[in-house]
């Protein structure tokens, strides 16, 4: 399983950005939970949002309710994470993950139970 999160880049405060996350190969997303995670220097990957399978529902880490949307579009085997409103402590690396089996149906958002993460896109916010 390979992942690539992609739609980084350097915005001003206040404004909007789309971050995306697609497969190589046959994986589909549409199948798996995934997760959008981000992380800054000396600091844990932290959860910000992932969405689930079986109900389609969602977690957003309470730093970001309200301002982030996770969706699905599987026609383009792609899940976005909509960043609106974003604030300077948003800035960090964003990265995309696939969970473990057998953490899959456990609606779980932490970084030590996805196995399958791509490159990370740079997220920096502007004041």
């Amino acid at each position: 399983v390979q992942l690539q999160a992609s739609g980084g880049g350097l915005v001003q405060h206040g404004s909007s950005l789309r971050l995306s996350c697609t497969a190589s190969g046959s994986f589909r997303l549409e199948y798996s939970a995934i997760g959008w995670f981000r992380q800054t220097p000396g600091k844990e990957r932290e959860g910000v949002s992932c969405i689930y399978t079986s109900d389609s529902l969602e977690y957003y880490a309470d730093s970001v309710k309200g301002r982030f949307t996770i969706s699905r579009d599987n026609a383009k085997n792609t899940v976005y994470l909509q960043m609106n409103d974003r604030k300077p402590e948003d800035a960090a690396v964003y990265y995309c993950a696939a969970p473990y089996p057998w953490a899959s149906g456990t609606h779980s958002c932490a970084s030590d139970d996805y196995a399958y993460w791509g490159q990370g896109t740079k997220v920096t916010v502007s004041s």
